[in-house]
Parts: C-alpha cells; structure tokens; sequence
C-alpha cells in the first residue's frame, strides 16, 4: 500500500547514502502544511468509507478540500552555510531571498547570513507538504504558510514590495520522518483471534471475537470459485439477521489453491456470519484490530468492583471510537459529529491528554469559509465547537490553535448571529437541525432556552479566545453581547415558582413546559446563584416528574450538574444503575442509547430499524471524565495546568485511586476516608477537602479556612500524605 501511494506522488526525493551519517545529526523536522488542511482531507478520507448493507453512504453536510497551491517560508540568520534537504508531496518551486531556483533542487545549500526560503508547492490529489532538514533549519509549526501569495510583477519585472497576504503558521502532525508521507497515513493493525466458532451443516460459520471490536475479517485457507458473504453484527441476533444487519460484505472467490483474504473494508463487529457458497469452503476465521496509537495515562480504581469495570469498559470505549479523528460510533456513521466531538475531548483529558486528535477533529469540524450551515448542519454543533476550542487552550495551555483558527471561529460566529430573530433568540430556520438530545416527544418548535444558553457561552468563548489572539475589540465585542444575552434568557425564560427555567418560547410567549437540558447546563456553566442551585436541583434534577433522559450522551452533562453541586453520593448509585444496566445486559462497551424500561430486541433497535443502535457509542463513556474531575477531583484553574486544584469525594467508597495526565505530566490522587496522598508533576496546585478533626501532613502548614474546610498548597514534584476524617 505504502510502495504504491509513493509511485503516485509527484516528487519524492531520495538522499544519497553518504548522507545518512549527516542526517542523523542535523535537527528534527517535520512534513507542515497550509493548517486545517490534511484535517479536512484525512476526514473526507474516513467519512467517505460508511456502507449501509454495501452500499456507499456518505455525509449529509457539504464537505470542504484542501487548497491545491501552497506557499510556504521561513526567515534564517545562519553563522555558518548550511545544506539542507527538501522534499514535497507535489509539484513545487523553490525561493532564495525571492529569487526562483532553477528546476526542483533536492538539496540546498543556504549561505551565512539573513536569508528567506520560499516554497511553493501543488497538488490537487493529496495535500501540498513540504519536509525541509539541515542542521539548524528544519520545518516545524513556526514556519509560515498561505494560499493566496497575492504577488504581482510590474513591467519594468519588479515584484512587488507589499502582497496583502495573509500568513498563518503551519499545520503538522507527527510525520516526523522524510518517508513518513502525510498522505500514506493508516492506522494500525494488530492479529487477533476469534474466541468461538460455531460451524453449521450447511457450511457457514459464526464467529465469536468476544466482546465488541473493529477491523479487518482475515479468512484463512479459503479456496474456490463463487460468492460467501459476512453479515457483521455488534450483538449475535444482528449478525444472524441476513436481511436485517446493519453492514455486510461480498466478496467473489476465484481461488483454485488455498490461500488467506482480507475484507476490503474494516469494520466494527463482535460477531460474524460467514456464508459461502457452493464450490467455497475455507478453514479459520481470525482478524486485523485496527487502532489509533493513542496511550492512555489516564488511570481509576476504586473499592466498588461494578465502578471499576464501568471505568474500564468507559475506557475501552474510547479506544474504539478514537480512530484518525474522534468520531460518533463504529459501527454505523463513522463520522466526525460535534456533539459527539465535544464530549470526547473532555474524556480524552482524562484519559489520554492527546492533543493532536483534538486538534484534528476540530479543524476537521469547522471546514472552509463561506459558512452555509451549522456544524454538521445541527444548531447546537455548531455551538459546543466553539466551546471546545477555549476548553482545548485551558486544558493544553497551547495559543497556536486558537490563532490558527480565530478566523474561521469569526465567520461561523457571524453566521449564527445573523440568523437570530428579530428578537435577538437563535431559533430553527431552513436547514437548521436543532438537535439537543434523542428524546421522544421533545419540542424544538420556537426559540428553545437551550439553544440561547449555548450561544451564550459560545459568545463568552469568542470573548476570551479574542484576547488570547489580542483583538481586543473582538473580545469586548462578544462579551458585551454574550452578557447581554445572559440578562435576556434569565429575564424570558426563568420562571420563578417552578425554580426553573423553562424549555422555549413560543409567538412571544415563555411555555410553562420545563426539561432539564438548560436547567442542568446553567449549573455547571456558573450562571444560577446559589438559592436558584439549589431551586434547580430539588425541582428539575431530582424531580421524577421532569421528563427523564435516556441517553448516555446527556446522562452525562446531568450527572456533571449534580457533581457541580456535591451530590457525588447520589452520582456514584446513578452510575453504577445506569451503565451498570448495560453491562447487566452484557455490554463490552457503551451504547448511544440506554433505556432501562426496554426489553430484549428492544435495546438493539433505533432508527426504525430492528439493529439501527450503536453498541459502542463515544459519549457512553462518560465516566471517565466524571470520575476524573469530580471524584478524584482534578481540574486546572489556568491554562495548561499552570495552576490547579485536588479536591478529592469519594462519594460512599471505601478509597480510591488514579492518575489525571497533563501536559507537564501526571498528577497522582489516593483517597481514603483516612487519609489523602496527592502528587503532581508540574504546576503549582492546591488541595482542598473537608474534614471532621484537625488535618495533618509531615513538614506542611494546612490552611484552615472555616466550617472544616481545609487547603493545601502543592509544590511541583513532590507528594504529600494527609491524615484527616472525610466527612462524606
């Protein structure tokens, strides 16, 4: 595969052997692009491989390219002449001190001195890529990059002094090597084995993996002439319903002499039907796991044996459904969703704290200007998008991506802004999804609360990544608009004698009809006072007349609210009933929906179809996050973890224990009702709990700060043991 996509590519340059002692020396480079681009191109790739029962089903939404041309530089002040390798993935020309060098130099020698490399490349099929190495110079992010150069030449040949272009800084991944073609990307495989296999009389096969997987079938010893045909299910019953299966694959055997075959697509199953015709037979089944070479650093164990494995199958989850992107599930639409998105990135956090899948999947998201719709078409996508980006820079502490993308976060706001009402409320239009949740019965006619909460915090992200790129007018801009909004949803949709804030409004009028969506999201969004909390929390959140939810994926921001408001006890029951339910019914990882009142086929079918649910959905794994932030109680208080605090609930267990990664490093928590033991790499943190008596740790001042609450202030690299009396 690799051999025939470097046969395709326009230029690849092969070093001398007597450079190879050189290059080991000379300084790390990296294969940049123009940024956002291979994200959108590597998504087309991957969207674009969804069948439905063979056939090909692609997005619903417009999908974007990458810019065919190009241009790339980088200014050097250099002590010494250097030579430098160049190799691209295009056609390309190359620039020194702005003038053109003749043919396509594969080597270089930059003199002393100040000098600017250009690098001009074009490719239409993949994305143009540039790899540049010497000692000192070598392509990183730091390099500069356009699609438009806006260059004239005048006719006495002078070119001209100013361009009006628009510079950004480059796009990379971990293509770190000169091989290590961008576009020859693939995730990676690994054998695995079957762990039953059923043979029937009339030679198919039922294949057992175990539990819930992704990959490639291998049939070995397959020999023949004729048809046999998998029918791929994520549960026995679907693999066994011919007609009724989600995916499946045909296959044409012409295979005189035994021999081994791969299935052309990978795909998620735990079990297989293999039907062969007459005149096919084979000997084994096995497969190829494909996977994402993420690693998990994240870590939780408890006394509770059911949260363990919870926390485990949450885990396994997410490895399954963290491909080249963070997509929805693997089974069915294999797509990049916000919604979905948004929700893992919070648990990558606490699980892997890999940056550059974030950062793909955003990019990936939002696509290229004009903007014609809503992310992924649904109004509140588009909303959790722009959260997620100020939640990406207060997590990692890294600016780049906010700046790269500040441009496009201004469109897509000016596009939401422009279809509000006249009355200044988001509410559906022509080709607007307004989503929020699969619930039956669930109104979106009007302007929704929801919805007008979400811009809310949308707008206050705009404000704080404005500063972050210093447009300082941007920043006051969307602040005053989002405070504005703020006063306008408390004063149209908070009704005082439910305690609530009511779903919509409708020709003008606040419904009475109340949902826990805005309800929940203002908690933990900071936007209710104490007294109304706690109004929320007896009225909507833990009361059984509110319309209850039945998905994984708003579980989880119901649980964070009740979290946000100290009521880990009541969470810890919740989660072991809900996703405990799922295990019960024999899950290996999380389902998109989960009702507990269903029974049987019931929870296989969605969609109107009998096998339309997908049993590994990434927001089922939730727990991740919620026992990170909320039970180990880790969270940064600045960006990057410069700054953060511990505070540990152990929520009704005995103790418990785990690893929160950063980008520094690994802060370490262990709990008892005893005693707390705290540790962190890097950054400066505080702990703070409560306790019945009065704390102590060896060689450290506690401060006490009233009613039993205590802090500690934590240096980096050092850990520290507590004796205390929990009071939970």
């Amino acid at each position: 595969m690799l051999n025939s996509r470097l046969n395709r590519i326009a230029f690849v340059v092969t070093l001398a052997l007597g450079l190879c002692g050189e290059v080991r020396a000379q300084r790390r480079a990296t294969w940049i692009w123009y940024p956002g681009d291979y994200e959108i191109w590597l998504s087309n790739q991957m969207q674009n491989r969804r069948t439905e029962r063979g056939s090909f089903f692609p997005p619903f939404w417009r999908l974007d390219s990458h810019y065919a041309l190009v241009d790339f530089h980088q200014d050097f002040d250099l002590k010494e002449a250097e030579q430098i390798e160049l190799r691209a993935e295009g056609q390309y020309n190359v620039k020194l001190d702005g003038k053109l060098l003749t043919g396509a130099p594969e080597q270089l020698t930059v003199p002393a001195g100040k000098h600017r490399l250009n690098i001009k490349v074009y490719n239409q099929q993949h994305v143009p890529a540039v790899f540049v190495r010497g000692k000192t110079i070598g392509t990183d992010g730091s390099w500069l990059v356009t699609f438009e150069d806006k260059e004239w030449i005048d006719a006495s040949g002078k070119v001209s002094d100013q361009s009006g272009t628009t510079w950004l800084t480059a796009g990379s991944w971990n293509f770190d090597d000169a091989q290590a073609l961008p576009s020859a990307f693939q995730l990676r495989t690994e054998p695995r084995r079957a762990t039953r296999v059923t043979r029937n009389a009339d030679g198919s096969l039922l294949v057992d993996f175990g539990r819930e997987t992704f990959g490639y079938v291998r049939l070995h010893g397959l020999q023949g002439q004729g048809p046999a045909t998998l029918y791929f299910g994520e549960s026995r019953e679907e693999a066994l319903s011919v007609e009724g299966c989600e995916t499946l694959e045909r296959l044409e055997i012409n295979q005189p002499q035994k021999a081994d075959k791969l299935t052309t697509l990978s795909k998620a199953f735990r079990y297989v039907n293999i039907r062969p015709e007459q005149g096919v037979t084979l000997d084994s089944v096995s497969m190829l796991y494909e996977y994402a070479p993420v690693t998990q650093r994240g870590r939780f164990r408890s006394s509770d044996a059911q949260l363990n494995k919870i926390w485990d199958v949450a885990a396994y989850t997410m490895d399954l459904t963290t491909r080249e992107f963070f997509i929805d599930g693997i089974k069915r639409d294999r797509w990049v969703w916000s919604g979905d998105a948004y929700q893992s990135y919070l648990m990558n956090y606490y699980l892997y704290f890999d940056t550059p899948t974030v950062n793909r999947t955003t990019f990936a998201l939002r696509g290229k200007d004009p903007v014609t719709s809503h992310v992924n078409t649904i109004m509140d996508y588009t909303f959790y998008w722009f959260i997620g980006i100020y939640d990406a820079y207060q997590y990692t502490g890294d600016k780049t991506v906010v700046q790269q993308l500040y441009p496009r976060m201004q469109s897509l706001m000016d596009y939401c802004l422009s279809r509000r009402n006249q009355d200044g409320y988001m509410e559906g239009l022509a080709g607007d999804w307004v989503f929020i949740d699969w619930a039956d019965g669930l109104s979106k006619k009007g302007e929704v609360s929801f919805e007008q909460l979400l811009l809310c915090r949308s707008l206050e992200s705009m404000a704080l990544c404005a500063n972050l790129v210093n447009d300082q007018a941007g920043a006051r801009k969307y602040q005053q608009l989002a405070a504005d909004l703020k006063a306008k949803i408390f004063a149209t949709y908070w009704n005082a004698e439910k305690g609530a804030l009511v779903h919509s409004r409708v020709n003008g009028q606040p419904t009475e009809h109340v949902t826990r969506y805005a309800n929940m999201f203002s908690i933990f969004f900071g936007y209710l006072t104490p007294a109304q909390q706690q109004q929320v929390k007896q009225s909507v959140l833990l009361n059984s007349q509110v319309p209850k939810i039945t998905t994984p994926y708003m579980r989880f921001y119901e649980l964070e609210a009740l979290c946000a408001l100290g009521e880990q006890p009541y969470v810890l029951k919740e989660m072991k009933s809900y996703w405990g339910g799922m295990l019960e019914l024999g899950a290996t990882s999380f389902w998109e929906e989960y009702d507990p009142s269903k029974k049987g086929p019931e929870h296989l079918a969605m969609y109107g179809r009998p096998f339309g649910k997908s049993l590994c959905h990434a927001w089922g794994a939730s727990p991740i996050y919620l026992l990170g932030k909320y039970y180990l109680g880790v969270k940064p208080l600045s960006a990057g973890y410069t700054t953060y605090e511990i505070v540990p609930s152990l929520g009704g267990l005995e103790w418990m224990e785990g690893t929160v990664p950063t980008p520094q490093g690994d802060i370490t928590v262990r709990a008892t009702a005893r005693q707390l033991k705290v540790k962190g790499a890097a950054g400066t943190g505080v702990l703070r709990f409560t306790s019945k008596s009065k704390p102590s740790c060896k060689g450290t001042r506690i401060q006490a700060k009233g009613n039993g609450q205590y802090e500690l202030p934590l240096a980096p690299g050092k850990e520290y043991v507590v004796s205390y009396q929990a009071a939970d």
